[in-house]
């Protein structure tokens, strides 16, 4: 039930940077097109864009998380014995969980003193709480998932504990 619910969170995120994406392209298209055809260009649509980067880069590696897609260097891995590859799954779990509670607790400190002092973004004048807290968002998702995913690897036998850091064919060289 609960890997459910974060799937549809998962694909909810997708949906919205989707759209949010589609929106900066667009941004981007009618800001060249006002600029060489008309001399006009919309005021703010860059620091729209850079804000929608942030968004996609830290909600969107909630969803890798979730898809447990990570770039790993990995190759040794797959020629140790499976008690080791599962202490290292372990370690990986728990430093993650680390390094995502404390790049929470900067960014959400961050995000709330932009919000208490009222800060807009220069141009477009977007509340930069949002982008801000949308980094705090992505770890809070990052860590929540990763605190799950590690429960599971805690609470399955080492011989049942699944490795998806060995390869898996013709696939996954």
């Amino acid at each position: 039930m609960i890997d459910k619910a974060f799937d549809r969170i998962a694909r909810a995120i997708e949906l919205v940077l989707a759209c949010a994406f589609i929106l900066a392209v667009l941004l981007n298209f009618t800001n060249v097109v006002g600029r060489y055809l008309f001399g006009l260009s919309l005021l703010g649509s860059d620091e729209v864009q850079v804000f929608i980067m942030v968004g996609a880069t830290f909600l969107g590696a909630a969803v890798v998380t979730w898809r447990d897609q990570h770039l790993r260097m990995d190759v040794l891995l797959q020629f140790m014995p499976a008690p080791v590859r599962l202490m290292l799954r372990i370690a990986e779990q728990l430093l993650l969980i680390a390094i995502a509670g404390f790049v929470i607790s900067q960014s959400y400190f961050y995000a709330s003193q932009m919000l208490l002092i009222g800060r807009t973004s220069d141009m477009a004048g977007v509340p930069m709480w949002i982008p801000h807290g949308a980094v705090a968002l992505g770890f809070a998702l990052i860590l929540i998932i990763t605190a799950w995913r590690l429960t599971g690897i805690v609470r399955r036998s080492p011989n049942a504990a699944p490795d998806k850091t060995a390869p898996e064919g013709p696939a996954n060289p």
